[in-house]
């Protein structure tokens, strides 16, 4: 099974002043903004290398994002890594007694990807999320 870093999720307070941040002060190129109704997110994603950095700010005060916003302040969210198959690594997870967030990985942003995260006291305190791209939406 091929596994890759795939992003560094950051979360943020302001969506628009993390993006003229890394676009203005940084010099990367913003590849798109989206939302993530299923997560409740507002995401802006740029490309770094091999390596997407996906900016984070919640739309709901009780979005995951929003609550790690309120208890920790903004910072690094959680890391993905890459797999050709969520479902079955989400299995072999399970099997090897990983505590995932949910019991079946779930689609996000119109079907493109398919996730699930490893609970940060499985991980070493690490939020790691597991993902699956589809065709077309690297």
């Amino acid at each position: 099974m091929t596994v890759r870093l795939d992003h560094i999720g950051i979360a943020v307070k302001d969506l628009d002043a993390a993006i003229r941040f890394y676009r203005d002060v940084l010099g990367l190129e913003l590849e798109r903004v989206e939302e993530v109704p299923e997560e409740r997110v507002r995401v802006a994603i740029f490309k770094v290398g091999g390596v997407h950095i996906e900016l984070l700010q919640g739309t709901d005060p009780e979005s995951a994002v929003s609550k790690f916003i309120e208890r920790r302040s903004e910072g690094v969210h959680h890391i993905a890594i890459h797999v050709d198959d969520v479902d079955a690594k989400t299995e072999e997870l399970k099997a090897r007694g990983v505590t995932l967030t949910y019991d079946k990985p779930r689609d996000v942003s119109g079907g493109t990807r398919r996730i699930n995260f490893v609970h940060p006291k499985s991980a070493f305190g690490v939020l790691l999320e597991i993902l699956t791209r589809r065709e077309g939406s690297e």
